[in-house]
C-alpha cells in the first residue's frame, strides 16, 4: 500500500488495539475507514447502545462473542478486512457444529440478525465498507421452528415450589422461582421491582419503566402494569421476605430493589443461574433421570447448573406460566396484558399446549352453546 500524506494517518493506542485510519477509494468516492480489531469494535458497538435493555445488550454481547472468537481463530485483524465470502465462512462455522454442537437454525437466525445489526453500526462507523452488512445471508426458519419447546411442566415446577416453601421458605431461590412462575414475568421485570412496589394489602406487584434509573422494561411505558397475586404462598412469601429475610441494602440509584444480594440490586445472570440451580431434578431430591452419577455430575456444582440436560433459564419458566394459565382457560388477551406481550407472539412463542389440549380447552366452551 502506498504511503499516505501524514494529514491523511491519525493513530490512536490504547491497552485493546491501535486503530489506524486511513483513506482508500471505492465505488462512492474518498471513504476513511478505520483499522480496528473485531473485539474492540464489538466493545464500542456495545458502549453505543443506550437505547436498549441490559437483557437486550448482554444477549449482543453473548452473540457476538461467536464472532470475535471465529475472528481470532481466523487471524482477521482488522474489521476492514471483511468481505462476503468471511461472512459465508463465519455462518458455515456457525451452522455445522464447530462452535457449539447444539446450535440449532433458531439460534443461527438470531446470532446473524445481530451480527448484521452491528455491520451495520460498523458502516455508520467507517469500520467496514458500505453495503458489508448486506453480505451477511440469514436463514429462513419457518415459524413451527421458531415455537420454543423448551419447559417444565405444571408438575414439576409444582415439586420445586412445594420444595422451596418447605425447605428453603423466603429465601431468595424461592422468592425468584415462585413469582417468576405464579406472574409469568421476565427477568428484566423481576428485577426492575423495588420493595415499595409491592402492594401487601392489594396483593399486586406493580412493574414501572425507570430507565434513568437503571431499570427498563422490554417494552417500555408499555409494559408497565400491576400483576396482581393469587397464590397465598407467595403473598406470605413475599410479605416474610420483605420484612425479615431481604438483605437490607440499596442500589446505585437510593432505591431498595426487591430481588436483592448483598451487594446490592440482583444481576440478570444471577437470576438465570438460580432458575437452572432449583430445576434440576436432584436439587428436589428426586432420581436423576439421565442415569448421571451426583458425585461425578458437572451439574451438580457452582457454574455447572445449566450443564444438566432437564435444567432451564428463567426465560421457559416465564413460557410455562404462560402454558399453564391458557391451559387454566385464561383467555388469551388477560395472559397477553398480564405477561406483557401480544396475542400473536403468545400464540407463536409461548403456547406449549399440544393439539389435543387446546382441543379440550375448547370444548369446555362449546358446552355452553
Amino acid at each position: 500500500m502506498a504511503l499516505l500524506p501524514p494529514e491523511f494517518i491519525k493513530l490512536r493506542q490504547s491497552p485493546e488495539a491501535i486503530t489506524i485510519c486511513r483513506t482508500r477509494a471505492d465505488g462512492s468516492g474518498m471513504t476513511r475507514l478505520h483499522e480496528i480489531s473485531p473485539e474492540t469494535a464489538v466493545e464500542e458497538y456495545l458502549s453505543s447502545r443506550h437505547d436498549v435493555a441490559q437483557s437486550t445488550l448482554d444477549n449482543h454481547r453473548y452473540r457476538l462473542e461467536y464472532f470475535v472468537e471465529w475472528a481470532e481463530q481466523e487471524s482477521i485483524e482488522f474489521l476492514t478486512e471483511l468481505d462476503g465470502f468471511d461472512l459465508q465462512r463465519y455462518k458455515n462455522w456457525r451452522t455445522n457444529g464447530e462452535s457449539a454442537p447444539d446450535c440449532n437454525l433458531v439460534t443461527i437466525e438470531q446470532h446473524l440478525h445481530t451480527l448484521r445489526v452491528f455491520l451495520r453500526w460498523a458502516e455508520q462507523a467507517d469500520l467496514v465498507s458500505e453495503s458489508t452488512a448486506d453480505k451477511v445471508v440469514i436463514p429462513n426458519v419457518s415459524s413451527q421452528d421458531k415455537a420454543r419447546d423448551i419447559a417444565i411442566s405444571r408438575e414439576r415446577a409444582k415439586d420445586v415450589i412445594n420444595y422451596l416453601c418447605r425447605y428453603e421458605w423466603a429465601s431468595t431461590a424461592h422468592i425468584i422461582f415462585h413469582t417468576l412462575y405464579h406472574c409469568g414475568m421476565r427477568r428484566s421485570g423481576l428485577r426492575a421491582l423495588d420493595v415499595s412496589d409491592w402492594h401487601p394489602n392489594e396483593r399486586y406487584l406493580d412493574l414501572q419503566h425507570r430507565p434513568e434509573q437503571g431499570t427498563r422494561l422490554k417494552l417500555g411505558e408499555r409494559g408497565e402494569r400491576q400483576v396482581t397475586v393469587k397464590d397465598e404462598r407467595l403473598v406470605d412469601a413475599l410479605n416474610d421476605w420483605t420484612k425479615n429475610q431481604r438483605p437490607s441494602v440499596t442500589d446505585n440509584h437510593g432505591r431498595e430493589p426487591l430481588i436483592a444480594s448483598n451487594h446490592g440490586r440482583m444481576h440478570y445472570q444471577s437470576v438465570t443461574k438460580i432458575c437452572y440451580k432449583v430445576t434440576r431434578p436432584c436439587w428436589i431430591k428426586t432420581e436423576c433421570p439421565h442415569d448421571r452419577d451426583p458425585e461425578e455430575c458437572e451439574a451438580t456444582t457452582y457454574g455447572g447448573y445449566s450443564k444438566c440436560p432437564s435444567s432451564i433459564s428463567s426465560h421457559p419458566v416465564r413460557r410455562s406460566s404462560i402454558t399453564h394459565h391458557l391451559s387454566k382457560d385464561v383467555p388469551a388477551e388477560i395472559c397477553s396484558q398480564r405477561m406483557s406481550l401480544s396475542t400473536e407472539t403468545l400464540d407463536l412463542h409461548y403456547d406449549a399446549r399440544d393439539k389435543e389440549q387446546r382441543r379440550q380447552n375448547r370444548e369446555q366452551y362449546l358446552e355452553r352453546l
